[in-house]
């Protein structure tokens, strides 16, 4: 029993390591934060909700979008609240770019997108 009481530190880190060199976040093998970088396009319609929404931010929307765990994770990020988007304004943005197969109704937080 000693013998396992040992052990179980050790498979804790080794289990953490292994989740970590295997990048299992919600975008997968990108951290969150470096995600979030990609939708810097974004940052102006993600503080207004009347600003214009860019061609290149739709793109990036759309793309990171198809994993809509990770989208959230993005517009939640500390990156993305350091760049002054507001989280209501920000889930709102997959809706102001039209695109046909937007995660509707998803939970992001404390927040559902429309």
């Amino acid at each position: 029993m000693a013998n396992c009481e040992k052990l179980l530190p050790l498979l804790l880190v080794l289990l953490t390591v292994n989740v970590m060199v295997r990048g299992a976040s919600e975008c997968g093998r990108t951290p969150v934060e470096m995600e979030a970088f990609n939708l810097a396009p974004c940052a102006g319609a993600g503080q207004d909700e009347k600003a214009q929404v860019s061609s290149s931010c739709c793109f990036q929307v759309k793309t990171i979008g198809q994993n809509p765990a990770c989208l959230c994770a993005v517009m939640l990020s500390r990156t993305a609240r350091d760049a002054g988007v507001r989280p209501e304004v920000a889930i709102t943005i997959p809706k102001r770019c039209n695109l046909a197969n937007r995660p509707t109704g998803y939970k992001c937080g404390a927040y559902t997108m429309p």
